[in-house]
């Protein structure tokens, strides 16, 4: 490989990074994926329990399932009615769909669910779909790390210390899902989806989902 060819790989993993980036337009300091509810129900109250909720959702929920459609939206398949079904409740649609709205806008994509409009801008990019999947996965639990680390409340060594963690479960994860069928899809991380229906029924919220 030349020099050329290593810098356009460079610069294309630059701009995943960037995409993921907490300060790229989408919003989503704003969402708590249903987090803000069982930290208001004390179901976590602390480190331990922030990060056993967290890889929950990674391992058995959300994570998971967004990490094996997005492995097959890098290989172009159309997946926008299935992504749609999946969603288990009207927040999670919105947080998804809101998010894929703004993050569309800023990066020049088309506007649907933020997984797809991530993966349509990230098959331009000479970048390896599994690191892709795997930094996808990283930008969503460190910000759920983030909301609990805000609103917990933790200090922000044990927010990146959790982050940290999660580290080879991420890994597992986007290893898996880009060899994985659409038939493995599946969740079981019912709390999780409870949570995210009983949010919106909260007298004081900070965040939207």
């Amino acid at each position: 490989m030349g020099m050329g060819e290593r810098w356009a790989m460079n610069t294309d993993l630059l701009r995943l990074v960037q995409w993921l980036s907490p300060a790229f337009p989408t919003g989503g300091y704003a969402y708590s994926h249903g987090l803000e509810w069982a930290i208001a129900q004390r179901e976590v109250a602390d480190a331990r329990s922030a990060g056993r909720w967290i890889g929950d959702v990674l391992r058995f929920g959300a994570g998971r399932t967004d990490a094996i459609l997005l492995a097959h939206a890098l290989r172009g398949a159309d997946l926008l009615a299935l992504t749609r079904a999946l969603f288990p409740s009207a927040e999670r649609r919105m947080e998804s769909e809101t998010q894929g709205a703004a993050f569309a806008t800023a990066a020049g994509v088309d506007p649907q669910p933020l997984v797809l409009a991530f993966a349509q801008a990230a098959r331009t990019l000479s970048v390896e779909h599994e690191t892709v999947v795997a930094l996808y996965l990283y930008s969503f639990a460190a910000n759920l790390c983030s909301a609990a680390t805000r609103f917990v409340p933790l200090g922000q060594t044990e927010g990146q210390r959790i982050l940290g963690d999660l580290h080879p479960l991420i890994g597992t994860l986007a290893r898996d899902a880009t060899v994985a069928s659409l038939d493995a899809i599946g969740s079981a991380a019912f709390r999780g989806d409870l949570a995210s229906m009983q949010h919106e029924t909260l007298d004081v919220r900070i965040f939207r989902t």
